[in-house]
């Protein structure tokens, strides 16, 4: 029985490139010059610190620093969970950007919902932090990735290990 998988990883090779190349820019950059702005990436804990003297100046960086992700990996801004500016001492701040990396519970349960109303002749399971899909003809599960491609657009999910 043919079958493939939804899921959602993050391609971290891809992400440290654009921070990287973020780095490089801001360094270049003359408005940045005798600032604190830096961009780090923690890849142990999947995280994007962004450092700045503003506000203004954390929304420079991620001018900066979106545009090379989606050049990189398309919607993988989408993956980001944004967590609240924190002062830091004097008047500099930083800002926490979380890479989230699996598809939540959540999202999942949204997605075997949304497979079973569309009455496809196949059948959706949560797996971990992925969805399996099984179908009788591949031009089902064809359908199915249509359908969920469509419908899910604001979070990437990306279909793979097909089996026969």
């Amino acid at each position: 029985m043919p079958s493939f998988d939804f899921t959602s990883e993050a391609d971290m090779v891809a992400l440290k490139n654009a921070v990287d190349i973020t780095i490089r820019q801001i360094d270049n950059r003359y408005d940045f010059k005798g600032t604190s702005a830096k961009v780090e990436l923690n890849e142990k804990d999947k995280v994007i610190t962004l450092h700045g003297d503003s506000d203004f100046q954390l929304d420079q960086i991620k001018d900066i620093l979106f545009p090379g992700m989606e050049k990189k990996e398309a919607e993988s801004t989408k993956r980001l969970d944004h967590q609240p500016v924190q002062k830091v001492s004097g008047n500099k701040v930083k800002q926490e950007l979380k890479i989230k990396n699996g598809i939540e519970s959540e999202m999942a349960k949204k997605i075997v919902k949304m497979i079973k109303d569309a009455k496809l002749k196949v059948q959706a399971s949560i797996q971990g932090d992925e969805v399996r899909v099984q179908g009788a003809k591949r031009d089902d599960l064809q359908e199915c990735i249509a359908l969920v491609k469509k419908t899910i657009t604001d979070f990437p999910i990306k279909y793979g290990n097909f089996r026969d």
